[in-house]
């Protein structure tokens, strides 16, 4: 893999480039769509494609692990094949998801042991063992095995977490190293900062993911509550330090104006499911504020989902339309918004990339947040 820089803006530390992948490039600053179970919730992958614009796609380990299992991921030829997604993928470590079982896990030096969500199993996931899922999964870009905290959280548990973190770091790099891909293409392996909102831990955790020279470096950890400027400055430190000529990654985040605002702090990649999860509740995000379609006053409204043509992907739904659709609790409503919302995503950063390139992101960054954040 390989991160090509291609232009940075003249007032921010936000920058274009293009990550090289054996399934195709992808220009940053970029989106991802999470696709949990192997697929992004009432989207085709032509959709993705065709429609939506993505370029690369997110998979759960975690998920993807207890189903199918890593027996059908193999026999099918990973993910890629599976799911008939031919464009980049990246999956996640399944830290965050097994830290989410709080009540079902437990967490030692080893790794973690932690029953199944499904039906109560008991699993162990060690760094080893998440690096021969991703193997088997075959993404493009895997994450190392990491332990997330909560916010807020003590200080202490911040820096043994973070300190866990880095010794995983180290086994999760040996293990990929001592293993080869399964299906052809080459895959890269990401580290993970962590240090909860404490700036001397995420320091620290900078440092060492930094001095491991790894192909692209991820930053965990800040999308579990915390205040958004404490993300920012959270952001802002971690990227002063990553090196510059590798893609940094902000995983779970997060809204249209949290990833402007990260763009301007030096940030390529993004994930979140809120597009997703947003639209199946009736919220869609437009190029000038945030709708709820559930709501009478736009029962009679038959104007475009988005005034800006490239921010939808269809410009014949109305909003009265859709609203009917949700009304009668009708699937393709759900489907519509869910389309539209990846569309607007990729739309923004597609956009934010061109003002990026001609020099102007920091004033059309401005401008846009607080539009970006109106509820209509």
């Amino acid at each position: 893999m390989q991160f090509e820089l291609k232009g940075k803006d003249l007032k921010s530390a936000a920058r274009a480039g293009i990550l090289h992948t054996d399934h195709g490039k992808v220009p940053t600053p970029i989106f991802m769509p999470v696709g949990t179970q192997g697929s992004v919730k009432g989207v085709h992958p032509h959709e993705l494609k065709d429609d939506i614009k993505a370029h690369i796609v997110l998979g759960n380990t975690y998920h993807l692990y207890l189903r199918p299992g890593m027996d059908i991921m193999g026999r099918a030829g990973g993910l890629h094949a599976f799911s008939t997604w031919d464009g980049p993928l990246l999956t996640d470590s399944g830290g965050f998801q097994v830290h989410s079982l709080k009540h079902m896990r437990k967490i030692t030096e080893e790794g973690v042991t932690f029953k199944s969500h499904i039906d109560g199993s008991k699993h162990v996931f060690t760094p080893e063992f998440v690096m021969d899922v991703q193997r088997h999964i075959g993404a493009d870009i895997a994450m190392a095995f990491d332990e997330c905290t909560d916010y807020p959280c003590e200080k202490t548990y911040a820096r043994e977490a973070m300190h866990r973190t880095h010794r995983w770091l180290d086994r999760s790099m040996a293990a990929w190293e001592a293993s080869e891909p399964l299906y052809g293409h080459n895959q890269a392996l990401f580290p993970i900062v962590q240090g909860s909102t404490f700036p001397d831990l995420r320091k620290e955790s900078a440092e060492v993911v930094a001095s491991k020279g790894a192909w692209g470096n991820a930053i965990g950890g800040l999308s579990v509550g915390e205040p958004a400027e404490e993300m920012y400055a959270m952001t802002d430190l971690v990227c002063s330090i990553l090196p510059e000529d590798k893609p940094r990654y902000l995983m779970g985040v997060g809204t249209p104006a949290n990833i402007l605002e990260n763009i301007a702090l030096g940030v390529d990649m993004f994930d979140c499911v809120m597009p997703t999860r947003n639209a199946r509740n009736g919220q869609i995000f437009t190029s000038i504020g945030i709708i709820n379609l559930r709501n009478a006053k736009w029962a009679k409204d038959f104007s475009p989902l988005d005034p800006h043509g490239d921010a939808s992907v269809d410009q014949r739904y109305s909003k009265a339309y859709v609203r009917h659709l949700f009304h009668v609790n009708e699937a393709l409503g759900r489907q519509i918004t869910s389309i539209h919302n990846l569309r607007f995503y990729l739309w923004l950063v597609e956009t934010a990339r061109k003002h990026i390139l001609a020099g102007d992101f920091r004033q059309w960054k401005d401008r846009m947040v607080p539009q970006l954040q109106t509820k209509l």
